[in-house]
């Protein structure tokens, strides 16, 4: 993952154990309470992630060796195109629509839709792509990091594609 990921992943998390700290919740290694959505922080995704999504470092940090989880708020419309990861990947559907699809390519036809408390795990490497239609999403993604993203097709990448820095 590029630096400029690393401090913003770095950054949410140093926002997110501030509230956390805030609200009494062990913040080096102790349980972590997300008592509701109210509690949880959005900001801007890494510039690896399509324009418009937001994350929420709930706990851990990717960039790091151990656990971690994060939320995504994918706006409606929004093509995450076919990447893989640098390590296994739990997906589950807390709000909206997803469809999803494995492979090199996008390929509507062969994505299943995942419903609201729909779950995907995706071994360390396995392409996959994720879209939403014409409402947002909202999923929980858990893992082991270090934790990166590498898309199939180099173009792909929001970064290669002259869309304004975040």
């Amino acid at each position: 993952m590029a630096g400029a990921i690393r401090a913003a992943l770095a950054a949410l998390a140093l926002a997110l154990i501030g509230s956390a700290a805030e609200a009494g919740e062990g913040a080096h290694g102790g349980m972590v309470l997300v008592p509701g959505e109210a509690a949880v922080r959005w900001s801007p995704a890494p510039a690896s992630l399509p324009q418009g999504i937001e994350i929420s470092v709930i706990m851990g940090d990717p960039e790091k060796p151990g656990p971690f989880t994060l939320r995504v708020r994918i706006p409606a419309g929004t093509l995450i195109a076919p990447h893989t990861h640098t390590a296994d990947e739990s997906v589950t559907l807390l709000s909206g629509s997803l469809a999803h699809d494995t492979g090199d390519t996008v390929d509507r036809a062969r994505g299943k839709t995942m419903e609201r408390g729909g779950f995907v795990f995706l071994p360390l490497n396995m392409a996959h792509s994720l879209w939403t239609s014409s409402e947002p999403a909202v999923v929980q993604v858990s893992g082991t990091g270090p934790f990166g993203l590498t898309y199939v097709n180099p173009a792909d990448d929001p970064r290669r594609q002259g869309t304004p820095a975040r």
